[in-house]
């Protein structure tokens, strides 16, 4: 089903209109006790596996680079991957750490790397606001991100941008910052 939808639409709206509401309406289901562990392993598995044969390469090009990864403790990395599969749509390089993520792995992470973004996602708050001092030190030394429904209602500071949207719409977010931010290209 999924490859026949990505074969008529685009991967925004696959990903907008059918992966991040399944994934929504599967937690929901999981939560009221309507849907075994094991059902819900057997779906995100697929969906991972899917989802991270869209991104092969999606680390090479000339864009910006956005460094991801799930905090501490977070294993749910499909929204994140979605993300980043719409950032890449928009000309992103993408650097992927996956799940369960130590802030010290991040912050070294982006140090090699030199990140135009990095993006934190998690789906409990916890994992953000029990690393909160990591945050702060990651933001004053990389552009930050957090993301996920960990960080609604999170406040970090002006220098954490809390993306709260769809996937599909956060992308698009960043994307617009950074056009705003980066110097427009002279012409000799």
């Amino acid at each position: 089903v999924l490859d026949n939808l990505m074969a008529h639409f685009s991967l925004d709206t696959v990903l907008a209109d059918v992966v991040v509401p399944f994934l929504q309406d599967l937690g929901e289901r999981w939560e009221r006790g309507e849907v075994a562990v094991a059902q819900e392993h057997f779906a995100s598995a697929l969906l991972r596996g899917r989802l991270l044969g869209l991104a092969r390469g999606w680390g090479a090009g000339l864009g910006p680079l956005a460094l991801l990864a799930c905090a501490p403790g977070e294993q749910h990395e499909l929204g994140l991957i979605a993300f980043g599969l719409a950032l890449r749509g928009r000309g992103w390089r993408i650097v992927y750490l996956g799940p369960d993520t130590p802030f010290e792995s991040i912050a070294e992470a982006a140090r090699a790397e030199r990140p135009s973004r990095v993006v934190v996602s998690a789906v409990d708050s916890q994992a953000l606001t029990g690393g909160r001092a990591a945050l702060l030190e990651l933001a004053s030394e990389h552009p930050l991100a957090v993301g996920g429904a960990g960080s609604r209602g999170l406040d970090l500071g002006e220098d954490v941008l809390v993306l709260t949207d769809s996937p599909i719409d956060a992308a698009d977010l960043i994307t617009s910052i950074e056009r705003r931010q980066r110097p427009a290209a002279r012409t000799p």
